[in-house]
């Protein structure tokens, strides 16, 4: 008899306990680092929410102690496309991610972020996009893409829409790692606990809240808050897509990426002084 090969886990561990569902991005390996196979089982459970009434609460954390460390970069520089091939499917990903962070903002169910450890680039778009944030006292916060010569596209306007313009700003420019306290500071997370057995408590006092609340009014009160305005203006997610794509095939990012795989400073840093 052949060698059998263990069964791998499924990118996203979904359970259910009567309306509330939860959500465990579940590569631990990789900081729960969003592949194909991730992001494609996350937007199935997005697309069976999308009608399920029954269903109050979605609860999305990730693996491992890690929430979600964005783009899986090895899946991104790897392959044998052309340069062409490439810009296309770049452009397609970065399109669809847009698709991804609206749809879960616009279920009907309250969605709330559980953050430990990393949260970074797609992974803070998740943040932003949740109804409720709630994080661990270790959990780190960055949009790191201008240091890997790749552009915050599509998690920008979520960023603006949770923090501000100018808080905003900082982050995708200076590209630096924030801590749980100073992201509950500048308004990008709404508590912070003291560690992971504590924002569990915490997650669960919440739903039991939102518990007490009626269905059909959250949903038609999210429904308001979409009203107030739009994310974005008009044809902005097509051309974040487009920017993305050409940062992506060019040689900013291979150095970047590069430089992030052999854990090195890319060839742009400036030493700090003394």
């Amino acid at each position: 008899m052949g060698e059998t090969t263990p069964q791998q886990e499924p990118p996203v561990l979904v359970s259910r306990e009567g309306p509330v569902v939860r959500a465990v991005l579940n590569r631990p390996a990789q900081r729960n680092a969003m592949n194909t196979a991730l992001v494609e089982a996350l937007d199935a459970l997005i697309a069976a929410l999308r009608d399920d009434r029954s269903a109050r609460v979605l609860v999305l954390s990730g693996a491992g102690g890690n929430f979600c460390a964005g783009l899986d970069l090895v899946e991104l520089a790897g392959g044998t496309m052309t340069p062409e091939q490439r810009l296309a499917a770049s452009q397609e990903r970065n399109r669809r991610t847009a698709e991804r962070f609206l749809a879960l903002s616009a279920l009907p169910q309250v969605v709330i972020a559980a953050v430990e450890g990393a949260a970074h680039a797609g992974g803070l778009g998740f943040v932003c996009c949740a109804d409720i944030a709630l994080a661990a006292a270790n959990a780190r916060f960055a949009a790191p893409e201008v240091r890997r010569g790749l552009v915050p596209a599509q998690i920008l306007p979520w960023l603006v829409r949770r923090m501000g313009r100018a808080q905003a700003t900082r982050m995708v420019l200076q590209g630096s790692v924030i801590d749980a306290r100073e992201a509950e500071r500048i308004g990008l997370v709404h508590q912070v606990a003291p560690d992971a057995q504590a924002l569990r408590a915490l997650v669960d006092a919440t739903v039991r809240e939102v518990l007490q609340n009626a269905p059909g009014a959250l949903a038609e009160t999210k429904g308001l808050l979409a009203a107030l305005g739009p994310l974005a203006p008009e044809g902005y997610a097509e051309a974040g897509a487009a920017a993305f794509a050409r940062c992506a095939a060019g040689p900013e990012a291979a150095e970047g990426i590069a430089a992030f795989r052999e854990k090195r400073p890319p060839r742009w840093a400036v030493p700090a002084a003394g």
